[in-house]
């Protein structure tokens, strides 16, 4: 259950990785959820035949609501594979298509039952082992940080002239680069 309200905890957050286990238990869950609804919907029609489907309703605002948490574990869910979340719209707008749909349905699910990346990948640190998410924040050699592609740093100004934050190398005044380097101001 804890991981069922974790992902509701990171309602929209579409960023960072989730496990195998965070994914399936809120899938599991949800399914449960909307099939107890469902009959509770099934058994309103079948006693009232006029306001029934008003029981039908907790079901659809349950489906709406869990609609973006399930986009985004399964999102987090492709990151842990070291896959990007557009691969996850793409087999889902494939979906659409009739004979490919299936194919995409079949090479999505490999995706989230596939195992996670073992150490930290662009998305951020594996999630299965807690001390490499703590090495990673603390900042330990062991545990090196993520690389992100590089930042261009501005250029700073002291007395009159400017160095370049990059390579630290001397720059002429007025100038909007490094010769040396190449960073931009």
């Amino acid at each position: 259950m804890d991981w069922y309200l974790m992902v509701w905890k990171k309602y929209a957050e579409f960023d960072g990785r989730a496990r195998r286990t965070e994914y399936w238990m809120f899938t599991l869950f949800s399914f449960l959820a909307m099939l107890v609804l469902g009959a509770v919907g099934g058994v309103g029609i079948a006693m009232s035949q006029d306001y029934g489907w008003a029981l039908f309703l907790p079901l659809c605002i349950y489906a709406l609501a869990a609609m973006i948490p399930s986009l985004a574990v399964a999102t987090r869910r492709f990151h842990d594979t070291g896959k990007s979340g557009w691969i996850l719209f793409l087999l889902i707008m494939l979906g659409i298509i009739p004979v490919v749909g299936f194919i995409a349905s079949i090479v999505q699910l490999v995706f989230l039952c596939s195992d996670s990346d073992p150490g930290p990948n662009q998305y951020g640190p594996n999630p299965k082992f807690p001390e490499q998410v703590a090495g990673v924040i603390a900042g330990y050699p062991a545990f090196p940080p993520v690389a992100f592609p590089p930042q261009p740093q501005p250029l700073a100004v002291e007395a009159g002239y400017s160095l370049c934050r990059s390579c630290g190398a001397r720059l002429e005044s007025g100038s909007s680069f490094c010769t040396k380097c190449g960073a931009t101001a």
